[in-house]
């Protein structure tokens, strides 16, 4: 699978503009601020029907302007394949695959495997355990599509439940049996939630491990831990242990959706005890073991793209990482970056055939 073709018309800096593409490595190189991140962006669009740095739909319209619009042309399993995102103003997003409409772009998502590694990864690092359930939701979802469907289900129970518990203390009263309605679903789904999560790490974390052992030289020791409260009790009995708290702050403070990953190198947090390459190799290696864990459950190869990601690593990771790329597990790659020399020695040592944009 590849992507041959992409035109985008008024999307974010982009006025019109149109790519034919190279089946194994497209480069763009040029300053910040002419638009190379915004291609991989409307890239990413084409798979999940949404941008991976700004989730206000209406602010990737170009500014002036009252609409945007991403084309994109692909060769799936030897058949051409269209997929088109548009959004008017005042409008609903529109996604369709060969001029049909999508009633749900929940079912679009994994029909184009795709793994971005960027810089605003950083934030799997530095924000919250919300950040990292999306994470680990994302890679499961783009192959399971059950789990997409309860992970939706369950979060709009918890909004219905939170509505109730706000409910409850607005008008100083408390029903029981409408609150046990939720929480019998909240348990179904919740439970079946967990079970995937608990056996996707199970096969994520050894990968994951590998990655960086070979990105560092074997040089440290770095840890994925899956932590959630069901470990130790079941949903009913969480919801039960949460019941007066949640009743206080009027909304559901435990359960599934409280899950966290751990980033840790040797036992301490990355966050703290990890330099700024560490980190980076960290957030790639996670990545790559994305791009193999979808490529084995999906038997198709991901897009893959490489968003400004040579700066601040020494010269060894860098080769480590065009090591990897060398090794024909990748398909299609895409890479930014805003040193042309720098981009064009090292693809070259990929032995891999390239084309190089300049913004």
């Amino acid at each position: 699978m590849y992507l041959e073709k992409i035109s985008l018309v008024n999307f974010k800096n982009i006025s019109s503009q149109t790519f034919d593409f190279h089946q194994k490595i497209n480069c763009f190189v040029g300053n910040n601020g002419v638009g190379k991140t915004n291609i991989l962006d409307a890239i990413y669009y084409l798979s999940f029907a949404k941008s991976y740095f700004n989730s206000v739909a209406v602010q990737n319209i170009k500014h002036g302007e009252g609409f945007f619009m991403i084309e994109g042309e692909y060769l799936l399993n030897d058949r051409k394949e269209t997929i088109v995102c548009s959004l008017k103003k005042g409008q609903k997003k529109v996604l369709k695959r060969n001029g049909k409409n999508y009633d749900k772009f929940s079912e679009h998502i994994g029909q184009i495997p795709l793994v971005i590694i960027s810089p605003a990864d950083r934030d799997l690092v530095t924000e919250g355990s919300d950040t990292r359930r999306k994470f680990i939701d994302g890679v499961i979802s783009q192959q399971n599509k059950s789990y997409l469907q309860d992970l939706i289900s369950y979060n709009k129970v918890v909004s219905q439940r939170n509505a109730l518990l706000k409910y409850f203390a607005a008008n100083r009263t408390f029903d029981t049996l409408n609150l046990s309605v939720y929480n019998e679903q909240l348990e179904n789904f919740g439970a079946k939630i967990y079970e995937v999560r608990k056996t996707f790490l199970e096969q994520f974390i050894p990968i994951f491990n590998d990655k960086y052992q070979i990105i560092s030289g074997d040089k440290e020791v770095v840890n994925l831990v899956y932590k959630s409260q069901l470990h130790d009790f079941s949903m009913t009995e969480v919801l039960k242990k949460s019941l007066e708290k949640d009743k206080i702050l009027q909304y559901t403070s435990s359960g599934i959706h409280k899950d966290d990953l751990s980033f840790e190198i040797g036992e301490y947090p990355i966050k703290k005890f990890g330099s700024q390459g560490q980190q980076k190799s960290y957030l790639i290696a996670l990545k790559l073991a994305q791009f193999d864990f979808i490529k084995q459950q999906s038997n198709v190869t991901p897009i893959l793209l490489l968003d400004d990601i040579f700066d601040k690593l020494d010269e060894n990771r860098v080769s480590q990482i065009i090591d990897l790329v060398n090794n024909d597990e990748f398909g299609q790659i895409f890479i930014t970056d805003t040193h042309s020399e720098r981009t064009e020695k090292i693809v070259k040592q990929s032995n891999k055939p390239y084309q190089i944009f300049k913004l």
